[in-house]
């Protein structure tokens, strides 16, 4: 049977499609940007058909209704990363968040610890060899395909072709169900003068010929936009949004200094606006490949000026770092932070660096300011990334050097890129903790 025959038979309408999930399943949703709209849609809709189902994810960009209390008596939402639409569950007591390393995601669905049945996903429409394209995540999407025994793509002639670890034969699929929408974007955040100083401190620490690995934000857009004057950056990344683009169009990226996958963007999922996913489609010189290769320490370690920019909540005066949780309260996950910093400090060619950028306050609703150095982080907080792990930290007001640094080393250099208004009483704090003069 050709592959046309087997796509046209397995055509359905989304309602039509959710009888393929039965009561007591596992559903994945695709990551990020492949979070299939209309399906997701669909399945909280026909929740009349289900009893006991958990939806698993990591970042999702969709409204999450699955995971509301309206919803609790069908659906039990388990994160593996949480944001504003799902921590709310989190709260309230019927959702659930299992804290792991984003690189080991995709063994954990294989071995079966995370035990998924269907996978939701969003895919290319099929090329005339009848592969359709993940497009945007291959990270553990991927090998959800594989692992998931029930496969419901959503095809979108929106979403672009994209080369490395994300082709999937429609053999490989049990349901199609034809949309066409805009992707999910991510647009650019504004950079202010505080994000154009940390920038300015990250690139100081950026070699021409370096590797970098980037998240989404003003900071690391801040970065980028200092870099136009480099020459041969290299990206090795969990991800890149819309500020890669315009740098690489400047000739500054060309991978042609990197140690692996030379010339090569290398990601593992993308998020941005449709510039970027216009620039992606069809492009050579970009890959998406699985997250257990992008992020894992072993391959991290084996590239050359390693950059990692990553960002957090607090940081205390041990150089303990919390980027996932405001005290007990989970707001996000791990990600890739502990997999690139890790990674940075096992390469050998001792330039590498692991970066925590972050504005040296925060500002809460009635606009009071709150500093994000602390002498010690709010009870109950996870500590992402421990002190032994921690490289440079980088405010606005200047960059503080963690490796090999002793305890009050780290806490003296830490008051000193504090904000300003809130150094006295981080001094006194010190005093009191090391019996000793700042």
């Amino acid at each position: 049977m050709g592959w046309k025959t087997i796509f046209e038979e397995k055509k359905c309408s989304a309602d039509e499609a959710m009888k393929l999930i039965k009561s007591g399943d596992r559903v994945l949703l695709a990551h990020c940007v492949a979070e299939p709209e209309v399906l997701v849609d669909a399945m909280v809709k026909n929740k009349h058909l289900y009893t006991d189902i958990t939806v698993s994810h990591m970042v999702s960009l969709g409204e999450g209704e699955y995971s509301t209390h309206e919803h609790k008596d069908v659906f039990t939402y388990e994160g593996w990363f949480t944001n504003a639409k799902t921590r709310l569950s989190l709260i309230q007591g019927h959702g659930e968040f299992v804290p792991v390393f984003f690189h080991q995601i995709p063994e954990l669905i294989k071995n079966g610890t995370f035990k998924e049945d269907v996978l939701l996903v969003s895919m290319s429409e099929p090329d005339e060899h009848g592969y359709c394209n993940l497009g945007v995540s291959s990270d553990y999407t991927l090998q959800a395909v594989k692992s998931c025994a029930t496969v419901i793509a959503e095809i979108n002639d929106q979403v672009p072709v994209t080369f490395g670890d994300t082709f999937v034969h429609v053999k490989d699929i049990d349901a199609f169900v034809i949309n066409s929408h805009p992707l999910y974007e991510s647009k650019p955040a504004k950079i202010g003068t505080v994000e154009e100083a940390i920038g300015k401190h990250c690139s100081s620490l950026i070699e021409d010929g370096s590797t970098l690995q980037l998240g989404i934000g003003a900071i690391p857009d801040a970065v980028l936009s200092q870099l136009k004057d480099k020459k041969h950056l290299g990206i090795h990344s969990e991800m890149i949004s819309d500020g890669v683009v315009d740098l690489y169009k400047t000739g500054a990226i060309d991978g042609s200094e990197k140690a692996m996958d030379e010339g090569k963007i290398v990601v593992t999922f993308l998020m941005g606006t449709k510039k970027l996913y216009d620039f992606a489609d069809r492009n050579p010189a970009l890959e998406l490949r699985t997250v257990d290769y992008v992020n894992h320490p072993e391959v991290v370690a084996k590239s050359s000026k390693l950059v990692c920019i990553n960002s957090c909540v607090q940081v205390d005066f041990m150089g303990q770092i919390a980027s996932e949780s405001i005290g007990t309260m989970q707001i996000s996950g791990v990600g890739g932070q502990v997999d690139f910093l890790r990674g940075a400090a096992m390469t050998k060619d001792g330039k590498s660096k692991a970066i925590i950028a972050m504005p040296s306050v925060t500002r809460k609703k009635d606009g009071t300011m709150v500093s994000k150095i602390v002498p010690y982080l709010d009870h109950g907080a996870a500590v992402t990334t421990s002190r032994c792990d921690s490289d440079y930290i980088i405010t606005e007001y200047g960059i503080a050097e963690m490796r090999g640094k002793s305890l009050k080393n780290r806490a003296r250099q830490l008051i000193n890129i504090a904000h300003p208004d809130f150094r006295e009483e981080l001094k006194k704090q010190f005093k009191e903790r090391y019996n000793d003069d700042f």
